[in-house]
């Protein structure tokens, strides 16, 4: 029994003995099985858990690159600004059911500091209240805030509200060049101009800085990687020349009331852009409450119909096809022409001139022979050579290539067209690289904005001076278009412009030559696809000096109020900038100064510029047009009760005309064309190209001073339907005393032509309300 009993006891510690190892073996087991579950299988998501508990994890912005003028001149820079954020879970935890309200007054208090831009959503009470009911570790308030703001925001001493220091662009100019550079946005992205266009290079490489937090969230340590700045550029822009250039286009702009203006300065002899001035403009530094049509860069995206100063294109394309020469009579057959049934007209008959006095007139008849006698494909070749038709690859964005149709699309009347400045769209950029390369002698280079791109510490300055030679070798993408003889004669043709033809007394300089051409240019009306017969387009091109040019100057001024012709508008503007740019530059002077006060003498009495030469056709409707006559207006239609004054051209005594009539036949040129009869009426108008900005066909017309013309349209005159005059007659005045005597009776006048008044609409003694426009024409 003994022996049963100890056989039994130690079954029974064996079986214990058992149990408790099965249980340990067990609870082993599953302690293995935890442990592989936790560090093997689901290891990457605790440590990734763990990470997000204790570690926070930050981008770093790298500093942006800085934007120098070709002096080194910081025009773009980055500084370091405060920005404001909040951590909602500090200021109330979820559970707790006043945290709502908790997080709304925060935001209330907050917003009545960093909210002081009405169109700013970002910072209204409301926003901040949903950033902070949304997120439980992090909310922006406010970003990039003034001192005086941060300083506020301080002083509520509000928990869980922190501050954050940024990067912030700043553009210590304001509004210097604003088109050309661009500007940022909150999280350092280019938006516009150089910033867009060159945005991964100025932006460098963000760097990142990891942070071990402990339970109560303060900082243990950090590791931190160092971003990578930007690439600093610098442009081609000279600060001084970019400041004078767009004062000079404030002035006009505040003279002329137009609605936006161009001045492009450029090396001719490198292509490199020296002031690019569009105005009105915006400030970078606070591009938000700027509109659309002023962030736009109008040098390069907007295309106009450049009329008369395309001519400088139809004549050295002659000059080099030898199939005119300066000094070679061309018959302007009395200033009309019909070409494939469609009427060109100058705005005066003009009989046989030379070459160059044609180009001086700004015949439109003299170019359209010119380019019959080069053919379209051979006139077409040199207007693809002068870069039209085709982007430059100037270094800004939104660059539009212009429009010009390949010749197979070409209409019977095309060629005539286009060499007036018509069915041809451009760019002010193409238009001074055009200019330029007549300047250089006759090399096209294509337009540059951008001269490096390095490393802080590497760039070195390049003050502009001007060269006389061409770069050797040659650039990419330059080629030559005429011959150095050619070009020399075009810049004596041009000169002789500013001498003797449309841009006299407006476009001279003191102790420096000058070349230039002036042009008018009628817009397209968007409601009519047609050609308006009050909006136009002023421009000059011009070079100085005449025979080594230091600058090229392009100034296109829209839609001017009162006088619209270019020489009174825009070639002001070339006169003011290349005289002080010259100067700047301390180019020396080739011809004698003249004493301010001879000076100021000469330049207030402009001579001729161009005018749109279809305007002389229908006064009624044209009367119509400016003074919104609706159809059943008892004043359309009157017509004009009286006689047209013979012109100036059909008075010349008969000496004058014997001695017309008797030039060398053998250098008369004509062309399939023909005289139309001074009564002819000229045919409806061809349909116009689709841009906004188009040109009409151009001629030479007289243009007053700017106080002269002041009164003519648009300035303190108001139609007053309640009180009637009479029409005073204007036949026979002058421009000028034409004017006075408009003004005097609280009259306008819409100006067709220019000498002496020959025709109105409506007749005189005709009674119309006060301040309504009277069409009238003059002629030589």
């Amino acid at each position: 029994m003994a022996a049963t009993r100890e056989q039994t006891g130690i079954v029974r510690r064996r079986l214990g003995f058992l149990h408790i190892a099965l249980f340990f073996a067990c609870w082993v087991t599953l302690i293995c099985g935890r442990l592989v579950w936790l560090q093997v299988v689901h290891y990457k998501d605790f440590v990734d858990r763990a990470a997000r508990q204790q570690q926070r994890t930050f981008e770093v912005a790298p500093r942006r690159g800085i934007l120098y003028d070709r002096n080194l001149h910081e025009l773009a820079m980055t500084v370091l600004a405060d920005s404001v954020y909040a951590v909602p879970s500090e200021i109330a935890e979820r559970q707790d059911p006043e945290g709502q309200a908790k997080r709304q007054a925060i935001a209330n208090a907050l917003a009545r500091v960093v909210h002081t831009d009405p169109t700013d959503r970002f910072t209204t009470a409301h926003q901040i209240a949903a950033r902070l009911n949304a997120s439980r570790n992090f909310a922006w308030i406010a970003r990039k805030l003034e001192p005086a703001q941060i300083a506020r925001v301080k002083a509520l001493n509000l928990k869980g509200v922190y501050f954050q220091k940024e990067f912030k662009r700043f553009y210590p100019n304001s509004q210097l060049a604003a088109q050309v550079l661009g500007y940022v946005g909150t999280d350092d992205n280019g938006l516009g101009g150089m910033e867009r266009k060159f945005d991964k290079d100025l932006h460098g490489v963000p760097g990142r800085m990891l942070t071990a937090l402990d339970a109560r969230r303060h900082v243990l340590d950090s590791q931190e990687r160092e971003p990578d700045p930007g690439a600093s550029l610098v442009l081609t822009i000279d600060e001084n020349i970019q400041f004078m250039a767009e004062r000079a286009l404030d002035a006009a702009l505040e003279r002329t009331h137009a609605l936006n203006g161009t001045v492009v300065v450029q090396d001719p002899h490198t292509g490199q852009i020296l002031a690019l001035a569009i105005r009105p403009t915006f400030n970078p530094n606070d591009f938000r409450h700027a509109t659309t049509s002023l962030l736009k860069n109008h040098a390069v995206s907007d295309v106009y119909e450049p009329g008369s100063t395309f001519k400088l294109v139809t004549y050295s394309a002659a000059l080099e096809q030898k199939v005119a020469n300066p000094d070679q009579m061309i018959d302007c057959q009395g200033g009309k022409i019909e070409l494939a049934g469609r009427i060109i007209h100058d705005s005066h008959a003009n009989g046989v001139l030379t070459v160059a006095q044609a180009l001086w007139e700004s015949s439109d008849v003299a170019a359209v022979k010119l380019a019959l006698r080069m053919g379209p494909e051979t006139f077409n070749k040199y207007v693809r050579d002068y870069g039209f038709g085709s982007r430059s690859d100037i270094e800004l964005p939104a660059e539009t290539r212009g429009l010009l149709a390949p010749t197979r699309r070409w209409s019977g009347s095309s060629i005539g067209s286009i060499a007036i400045g018509q069915e041809v769209a451009v760019t002010p950029i193409q238009l001074v690289t055009m200019v330029s390369t007549i300047a250089n002698g006759g090399v096209y280079l294509p337009p540059h904005i951008l001269m490096e791109h390095a490393a802080p510490g590497k760039l070195r300055p390049a003050a502009f001076h001007p060269e006389a030679e061409l770069p050797d070798p040659l650039p990419s993408g330059a080629h030559r278009v005429i011959s150095t003889m050619t070009a020399a004669q075009m810049r004596k043709l041009m000169e002789g412009v500013v001498l003797f033809g449309t841009a006299k007394n407006v476009a001279g300089l003191n102790g420096y030559s000058s070349g230039g051409k002036t042009g008018t240019a009628q817009k397209i009306d968007v409601l009519t696809h047609r050609y308006s017969k009050t909006k136009y387009i002023a421009s000059f091109v011009g070079i100085a000096p005449v025979n080594n040019p230091a600058i090229s100057v392009a100034v296109i001024i829209d839609s001017p109020e009162g006088n619209h012709f270019g020489n009174a508008n825009a070639a002001p503007v070339f006169r003011e900038v290349a005289q002080e740019v010259l100067e700047y530059l301390g180019v020396p002077h080739d011809t004698n100064l003249t004493p301010q006060p001879d000076l100021a003498k000469k330049q207030a009495e402009p001579e001729l510029d161009d005018a749109p030469s279809d305007q002389t056709g229908d006064l009624d409707a044209l009367f119509a047009e400016v003074n919104d006559l609706p159809p059943d207006d008892p004043l359309r239609g009157k017509g004009n009760a009286q006689q047209p004054v013979p012109s100036v051209a059909s008075e010349l005594t008969p000496g004058v005309e014997q001695a017309q009539a008797a030039a060398p036949p053998a250098a008369v040129e004509k062309i399939p064309g023909k005289i139309i009869p001074e009564e002819a009426s000229p045919p409806p108008m061809p349909a116009p190209l689709p841009p906004v900005l188009m040109a009409k066909n151009e001629t030479e017309d007289t243009a007053l001073d700017a106080e002269a013309v002041a009164p003519v349209r648009g300035r303190g005159i108001v139609v007053d339907a309640n009180r009637r005059i009479g029409v005073p007659s204007f036949v026979g005045e002058p421009l000028r005393t034409a004017i006075e005597s408009a003004g005097t009776a609280g009259l306008a006048l819409q100006i067709v032509g220019n000498g002496i008044a020959r025709e109105q609409v409506p007749a005189p003694g005709t009674m119309v309300p006060l301040g309504t426009e009277i069409v009238v024409r003059f002629t030589r």
